[in-house]
């Protein structure tokens, strides 16, 4: 300690504080406490069904808790202005939800559209995100149904990043991908992640991935938190739930951790 200061610790980027979620009579998610930190890929790993997406759409208030709180930057969103925050936080789905109606270039320009950017400005971020997650320029003028599948998700994560918010949200973005265009992609994100340092909440249910992915893994199992791991020592952790994931992937697993965090 210097000159009587005492160390802080700093705040998460988001952070879920006895979040519980219920619709219909069902209960989906129950008292659940996550923290996730600045910079960090944080996956949330579970069968369907677990409450994974559930609790990614609390995040930006598409979806309202019914007990607990979500703060953002330390602050709750409950009292953030809805539409302010979900221009804050980047969203990516697995059908990308691409406007057919709308070129590449209005799709990855919509939110600095919204927010009053000037053209110039949105058309040079449009060319700078198509590098970024490496497309050609001239697919710009080009509408969804003109992409392949790889082409779409890549233009959703450049729409996502157009505003260039601190935190993304990942909903299995890659899951309906054939496994070679889904190889390439996990690949491209590792490396974008290395230069971005976006904070990072991806929901998957594939192990694999989320050993490759991750920062932290986040295990969840109807509705509740089981555990949160590091990738090496998911793949060494005594708990039955985590171990029957590992049995379920069998070999393999070690690499793609490696991968993951090398």
């Amino acid at each position: 300690m210097l000159g009587g200061m005492q160390a802080t610790t700093a705040i998460p980027e988001i952070e879920f504080q006895d979040v519980s979620y219920r619709v219909a009579g069902t209960q989906v998610l129950s008292g659940f406490n996550l923290q996730v930190q600045s910079g960090e890929t944080l996956v949330l790993l579970g069968r369907s069904g677990s409450g994974k997406t559930t609790l990614l759409k609390l995040v930006n208030r598409l979806l309202t808790p019914s007990s607990g709180d979500i703060r953002v930057k330390g602050l709750s969103n409950a009292k953030a202005d809805v539409i302010g925050l979900r221009r804050s936080i980047g969203y990516v789905i697995q059908d990308v939800g691409l406007f057919p109606h709308f070129t590449v270039e209005r799709n990855i320009g919509l939110v600095p559209r919204i927010g009053g950017w000037p053209e110039d400005r949105i058309r040079a971020r449009v060319q700078e995100l198509l590098q970024l997650v490496g497309l050609a320029a001239d697919l710009a003028s080009r509408y969804p149904h003109q992409l392949s599948g790889g082409q779409r998700q890549r233009v959703g994560v450049a729409r996502a990043l157009a505003a260039d918010p601190e935190i993304l949200l990942m909903d299995e973005p890659f899951g309906a991908l054939d496994p070679l265009t889904r190889d390439e992609l996990q690949r491209e994100f590792l490396a974008l992640q290395q230069r971005l340092h976006k904070t990072v909440v991806f929901v998957t249910h594939d192990l694999r991935e989320a050993l490759r992915l991750g920062t932290r893994i986040a295990l969840m199992e109807a509705g509740r938190l089981v555990t949160v791991l590091t990738p090496r020592e998911f793949l060494q952790s005594s708990d039955p739930l985590a171990s029957a994931y590992v049995r379920a992937f069998g070999e393999g697993l070690e690499s793609a951790a490696n991968r993951g965090t090398s």
